[in-house]
């Protein structure tokens, strides 16, 4: 079986767009790890009877690290609008794997994903306007900057899904 060809009239991105790619796929981590020591076992920053209230363990720790690494592979999508393996998929993908995207899809699925991370991630700027009783002053304040960075998730994942159709428009594609 014979691999599909990587488009050579689609221009590279620009390195704007692929910065915006990386750091897209970056502003998850902070949160998730902190996430993923609540689930450990540490409270940090709740109080003893605000983790215990939370819930972080058994099926709860399940639910909070199934979250954190589906946020962090839904991040490092936004790579595939800049990247080669964005424009033929590997071939380990199943069922899809060695075929190229719709253009088209991929536009509409990142843009529509854009938006709706944008309209509920951009709250965390707030963070600091809204007590959190179960936190200590401490915790408060260093989550709601863990936190910060998802507020970007949104626009940077737009910006760089709008040089994708771009680019792909540029050759017809």
């Amino acid at each position: 079986m014979t691999a599909t060809p990587l488009d050579p009239a689609l221009p590279s991105p620009p390195r704007w767009a692929v910065s915006a790619a990386h750091a897209a796929a970056l502003v998850t981590l902070p949160s998730g790890i902190w996430r993923f020591l609540l689930t450990a076992g540490f409270t940090a920053g709740y109080t003893q009877a605000g983790y215990e209230a939370m819930g972080f363990t058994g099926w709860g720790s399940a639910y909070v690290i199934g979250l954190s690494t589906a946020g962090e592979i839904l991040a490092l999508l936004t790579l595939g609008l800049v990247r080669p393996w964005g424009q033929v998929l590997p071939r380990w993908v199943p069922l899809v794997g060695g075929r190229r995207p719709n253009p088209r899809t991929v536009t509409v699925a990142a843009g529509l994903g854009a938006g709706v991370l944008t309209l509920v991630l951009s709250q965390f700027a707030l963070w600091w306007a809204f007590p959190h009783p179960n936190m200590t002053p401490l915790g408060h304040t260093v989550a709601g900057f863990l936190y910060l960075p998802l507020v970007a998730w949104g626009p940077l994942l737009g910006a760089v899904t709008i040089d994708y159709h771009r680019r792909r428009r540029a050759v017809g594609a």
